[in-house]
């Protein structure tokens, strides 16, 4: 699949073009979860997006350290 296919069907689902690469970004990988794109296709739009600078948020990044999340699941 192509990255001119991934804005399309954003276009028809949406509504709207997308107004950043994030939002692709983002709608490829609930897509992915979703069952809607296959591996294949998510590494190779995935590799176009990366080249084009999409990244998530930085507050979706959680920074914890290995023993927090061990006494999380042990309490």
């Amino acid at each position: 699949m192509l990255l001119e296919n991934l804005i399309y069907r954003y276009t028809l689902e949406k509504k709207r073009k997308p107004s950043h690469v994030n939002e692709l970004l983002d709608y490829l990988q609930k897509g992915y979860i979703y069952g809607e794109f296959s591996i294949v296709e998510y590494k190779q739009l995935f590799s176009e997006l990366n080249e084009r600078n999409a990244e998530k948020p930085q507050f979706f990044i959680i920074k914890s350290k290995p023993y927090d999340i061990y006494y999380y699941f042990t309490s």
